[in-house]
């Protein structure tokens, strides 16, 4: 053999050797990467564990394990984003990975991706039918989608493959108490509990459907029973704390979550007991004393940095929240519970864009959180989104049942738009979730009076002063309930009761001075109005309802200075108050100040650019000044802020009848306006009138019947409009005597009407 050859048949040998050697290093590296990233993950370092297992993955794209084990650490991180891509590579790279489908199928269910989830759980049930886990899954998602009854038929099944196992007796027993079956429910918690007197989680669960039942005692026994059998963890002492809670023993639930803060100084979930039980009955300031000291104390306890970020927000303490904050998210931008918080920080500074998208990025990253929901529904409202805030409280409601503050938003923008049905659902939720609080009876009480139904109102009005003694709200509505009743004295009683306990109360002083109104006591009004105010001298709406007074119930109008300046102080104490900058306007209109009007609404818009009523507001100035592509322009602004802003509907709708608009479109925003205002007079006529522009006389005729009814109904004087519209319509309809009484009626009302030529020619016509 040749030297050459020799030397060639070396190099190979090292060549090879040195790839084999590569080869072997580089399986040995991504083990050893690993095994490091589960040491890490056993510890609870799961950020360790993320770099560790992304080093191993970076030597291998196609470690399964690194992927699979990655997927598990976000589990427990709750980080639902990445944990998905992870799972997702995991059964990509290994398609038999059951357990990843199950943790996969899992998440989706969690994310409400049933579509996807079911996809999962198919391919589960046909190559891992006898796994308990799987049925378990399948269960889960019914129940998710609120089929219970075929949710119990897979617990069941899991049972039956895992007789031995307690878990199962606990999810079947939870499913049933679902639909009702207490009793069934009752012996599959003990089941659970004979199968292992030492699950703790088996323990808590029975002990809870005793205190859904009532049965405290048993309930107390359970817990102890949990706390003997894990001495070292905190859970089954915080439910013992809400368990003295419910029974209104909170002398007892303080003591022992004092003690429990006490016996756990170096576990999480102790040392906060007490400041998170102060947090759930509402005492802020014992929460941010107590969190004050654990920040100090833990500056690297996560959780607690969250919670104390959350009350020093509670507190206005926005600089120091927004620092803590910040830090969070540097460390995890994608943090959803920080996103949250600066979602909030951003609301509470006036950076309501901000706000908005921070929330949205915090619902890009948890889709499922309900509270992201809620706040971002108040960010939408402060921005004029009205429509979009109710569905983000719908979500927030839906994905949290027991959020009491997306039900109390809910009740509001249902009070707004004065829906009492839907406010009556929201006060039932809200009564349901706080049967303790007053606010829950007070609003079903409003919605009952509102429809007249003065036994409810009473029933639930006497509840809320019951459970609330020192609370206003039971007051007020007791106060407006004897308004309804034309009971004045003891509408007075309660309205300066309500005031006793909240001065600030703007429904009450409103309230009162409706009372005196009624009775034509204007001036105990204005006095009302006045004695308040000097007690609060900052109050917005007390200056709004003061100003109220002076214009639409002046004597002169020299009065109307008065109002004007009122109207103008309310304004400058709350630029966001819209229902003064409107009355603003409008006193400066009556006055014939129509510039100065126009320029107050636009000032007004600087402040509240999404709020739809000022553009309705100033597209009605602006046609009174025959200004109609200016007026079109605004009605057509505030209708793509909120397509159902009725008086902009309606207006828009008259002016394109009086300009040769589109008539279809006329038609449509006229329909709008009669849905959004259905006792509206001016509604029933602007759609008689556009119908009448289409050539429909029979249906214009029963719109302006109708309108004259509604007027009549609400007292409002009679509108020559709408005689001289009804006769121009029996006119087509050769109804001519009809057309005559009401052409006669239009110079009866108002001798300078603007058409009252037309009307004498018409009449000429029709006489002859």
């Amino acid at each position: 053999m040749s030297r050459s050859m020799l030397y060639s048949l070396f190099l190979v040998g090292v060549f090879g050797t040195l790839l084999v050697g590569c080869s072997r290093d580089s399986n040995v590296r991504k083990v050893k990467y690993l095994e490091s990233g589960q040491r890490y993950a056993e510890k609870g370092k799961y950020r360790e564990a993320v770099i560790q297992f992304r080093n191993a993955m970076q030597v291998d794209p196609d470690y399964v394990a690194a992927h699979y084990q990655l997927a598990q650490v976000y589990l427990r991180m709750q980080e639902w984003t990445p944990a998905n891509q992870e799972l997702n590579r995991t059964v990509e790279l290994q398609p038999d990975n059951y357990p990843a489908h199950l943790d996969l199928a899992n998440l989706l269910i969690a994310g409400h991706e049933f579509g996807q989830a079911k996809q999962e759980e198919d391919l589960l049930l046909q190559k891992q039918s006898n796994n308990p886990a799987v049925h378990i899954a399948a269960a889960d998602l019914f129940a998710a989608q609120e089929d219970y009854a075929s949710a119990i038929q897979e617990m069941e099944k899991a049972v039956t493959l895992g007789p031995d196992q307690w878990e199962p007796y606990t999810r079947l027993a939870a499913l049933q108490m679902r639909m009702a079956q207490p009793d069934r429910a009752e012996s599959n918690f003990k089941k659970a509990t004979q199968l292992n007197p030492k699950a703790t989680t088996a323990l808590l669960a029975l002990a809870g459907y005793y205190q859904s039942q009532s049965r405290f005692t048993e309930a107390e026994q359970e817990l102890h029973a949990a706390i003997n059998a894990d001495p070292n963890s905190p859970d089954p002492r915080a439910d013992l704390v809400r368990l003295y809670m419910s029974e209104g023993k909170k002398v007892e639930a303080e003591q022992l979550a004092r003690q429990v803060s006490r016996d756990f100084p170096r576990d999480s979930k102790g040392y906060r007991m007490l400041g998170d039980f102060y947090f759930a009955i509402g005492n802020v300031d014992g929460a941010f004393s107590e969190y004050s000291v654990l920040h100090r104390e833990h500056p690297n306890d996560i959780q607690v940095k969250k919670n104390y970020v959350q009350l020093l927000i509670l507190k206005n303490q926005l600089n120091e929240a927004a620092k803590l904050d910040d830090e969070i998210l540097k460390a995890s931008p994608q943090d959803v519970e920080a996103l949250i918080d600066r979602g909030q920080i951003d609301f509470r500074n006036g950076n309501i864009k901000a706000s908005a998208d921070a929330l949205q990025a915090a619902l890009n990253g948890d889709p499922t959180s309900g509270v992201a929901y809620y706040h971002l529904g108040l960010a939408l409202d402060r921005m004029g989104n009205v429509a979009q805030a109710e569905v983000a409280w719908q979500n927030a409601v839906r994905l949290r049942p027991d959020l009491s503050d997306a039900h109390f938003a809910l009740a509001k923008a249902a009070l707004r738009r004065g829906d009492m049905p839907r406010l009556e659902q929201s006060a039932d939720e809200i009564i349901r979730l706080l049967p303790a609080s007053p606010e829950g009876y007070a609003l079903r009480a409003f919605s009952y009076i509102t429809r007249g139904q003065f036994a409810g109102a009473e029933n639930d009005a006497t509840k809320a002063i019951s459970v609330a003694p020192q609370a206003p709200a039971g007051y007020l509505q007791m106060a407006n309930l004897s308004l309804a009743r034309k009971r004045y004295s003891v509408a007075e009683g309660f309205y300066a009761q309500t005031l006793d306990r909240d001065p600030s109360s703007a429904d009450a002083l409103s309230g009162l001075m409706k009372t005196y109104l009624a009775q034509n006591q204007r001036d105990k009004a204005l006095a009302a109005a006045q004695a308040q105010i000097a007690k609060d001298l900052n109050n917005s709406m007390f200056y709004d309802l003061l100003g109220t007074v002076e214009f639409e119930y002046r004597k002169n109008s020299a009065e109307l200075g008065a109002a004007e300046s009122n109207m103008k102080k309310s304004t400058e104490l709350d630029k966001n108050n819209t229902d003064a900058w409107v009355k603003l306007c409008q006193t400066q209109a009556a006055r014939g100040a129509t510039e100065d009007a126009i320029a107050t609404v636009q000032q007004a818009l600087q402040s509240n650019p999404r709020d739809s009523s000022l553009f309705a507001l100033a597209g009605q100035l602006f046609e009174s000044k025959r200004d109609w592509d200016k007026a079109k322009d605004n009605y057509q602004k505030a209708l793509e802020i909120d397509p159902r802003q009725p008086l902009a509907s309606n207006n828009l709708a008259y002016l394109l009848t009086q300009t040769g608009g589109n008539l279809d479109v006329a038609l449509s925003l006229a329909q709008t306006a009669k849905r959004g205002m259905p006792d509206s007079p001016g509604a029933a006529d602007t759609l008689g009138w556009v119908l009448y522009q289409k050539g429909a006389y029979r249906s214009a005729i029963d719109s302006f019947q109708q309108a004259l009814k509604l007027a009549e109904k609400s007292k409002t004087p009679e509108s020559p409009a709408v005689h001289f519209h009804l006769g121009l319509a029996y006119q087509r309809t050769g109804e001519v005597v009809l057309a005559r009484q009401h052409l006669e009626r239009v110079l009866k009302i108002d001798p300078n009407y603007s058409a009252a030529d037309e009307v004498r020619t018409m009449l000429d016509h029709l006489h002859g």
